[in-house]
């Protein structure tokens, strides 16, 4: 008889993330010469600077940076990151203990429920929330509790919404603004319930930053850190993969409360050898580096935002305008039943590609993310695209 392998049980439930999946559709779709606009996934389209290109090329051209690399990546690298805090927010942060460079910080979200979870324990995510909240924690062994993000609150938590025995319970939160996917913001104000919150209930905050540079309209995202004895019970997470125009080189970073840094340095000494390091010493010039073209990088996102909120507007939908990130968040056409409905119907029939908003969770299945990461023309014709169709065949 022949022999049958089966996977571990924390994932024989689990299939391919959704974006790989619908990556593979996609590229069958073009391969009959079909052209599809790609506004789902949040990859921005644009470069890093030229100063962080040659930084890499620089360092490459070394003979002595093509060795392993440290897990918790090079101390300069950690030293920008904490000087970076003091210059963006005035928070002062140890390199050494609470700093820890990670391979993406989709990496450390991932890793951090592994090295911090226990199976049983309870995790509160997000709902609507980025999926691998969810799957990270199932594949630990910890049980996700979903609480609910909603338009009426302004997709802030409210936390009396939450039972006071699943609150005392829980070892830890996702909470992530500004967010994805629905584009709220968090003020001080705000990220101070949160800290109050999970330190009455003496649960640890993950905290999911990767947007804090993308931002519009004279907004300035806080950190959470910024609060007093936010770092008792808090790890932040931030990447340079969107402040920095860098998602395909792998730079993220956690800090914050330096025994939950430990945990996770530890777990990650056993399993990689960290970043290229030319690629840390990019992130270093990209860090230390003159920040004005962001200014600039985020009014072409702006661009891309109102010509999609105007377009949607047009077509019955009107959808919230964001004052950060890359994506906006908008209810899905009444005559459709499901978002999984209307992507798919978008993408068959006009070659536009969306999110549909039920991978977030429960509360998201009337909803659709539509990402800025794409050239601004393309964005134009998707939306002519789309209105078009709405016009001629559903409004």
């Amino acid at each position: 008889m022949e022999k049958t392998f089966k996977p571990a049980h924390r994932i024989e439930k689990f299939g391919s993330y959704y974006f790989s999946s619908l990556g593979e559709r996609i590229k069958q779709l073009k391969s009959t010469n079909i052209d599809v606009i790609r506004l789902d996934i949040g990859s921005p389209d644009l470069p890093p600077t030229q100063e962080i290109i040659d930084a890499l090329c620089q360092s490459a051209n070394n003979s002595s940076h093509h060795g392993y690399t440290m897990h918790s990546g090079t101390y300069e690298f950690r030293k920008e990151i904490s000087d970076y805090y003091k210059k963006r927010f005035n928070i002062d942060l140890d390199p050494h203990t609470e700093v820890l460079s990670l391979i993406g910080s989709k990496e450390g979200l991932f890793h951090l429920c592994q090295a911090f979870l226990n199976p049983g324990d309870v995790v509160l995510v997000p709902d609507p929330g980025y999926p691998v909240y969810s799957a990270a924690t199932k594949i630990a062994g910890a049980i996700p509790v979903p609480f609910s993000l909603t338009e009426k609150n302004d997709f802030l938590p409210n936390f009396s919404d939450i039972p006071a025995s699943v609150a005392k319970q829980a070892k830890m939160i996702w909470l992530n603004y500004p967010n994805n996917p629905t584009g709220a913001v968090a003020d001080l104000n705000d990220l101070k319930q949160m800290v109050d919150f999970a330190k009455e209930n003496q649960i640890l905050i993950a905290f999911d930053a990767p947007y804090t540079d993308v931002c519009f309209d004279g907004f300035e995202a806080p950190s959470i850190l910024q609060l007093a004895g936010a770092r008792d019970i808090v790890i932040e997470f931030n990447s340079l993969s969107k402040t920095y125009n860098m998602a395909g080189w792998r730079l993220g970073f956690a800090c914050g409360n330096a025994e939950v840094i430990g945990f996770l340095s530890t777990y990650k000494s056993q399993l990689d050898s960290a970043n290229f390091r030319p690629a840390l010493d990019a992130g270093q010039k990209a860090l230390s580096g003159d920040q004005k073209w962001l200014k600039s990088r985020n009014q072409i996102y702006a661009e891309r935002r109102d010509i999609i909120v105007k377009a949607l507007t047009e077509c019955g939908m009107n959808p919230p305008t964001p004052l950060s990130t890359l994506y906006i968040w908008c209810k899905i056409p009444k005559s459709f039943t499901s978002s999984k409905e209307f992507c798919d119907a978008c993408l068959n029939e006009i070659g536009v590609s969306f999110a549909p908003g039920f991978i977030y969770g429960e509360n998201g299945k009337s909803y659709i993310r539509i990402s800025l990461g794409a050239n601004t023309e393309r964005i134009k014709e998707a939306m002519s695209r789309l209105k078009q169709w709405l016009s001629n065949s559903v409004l």
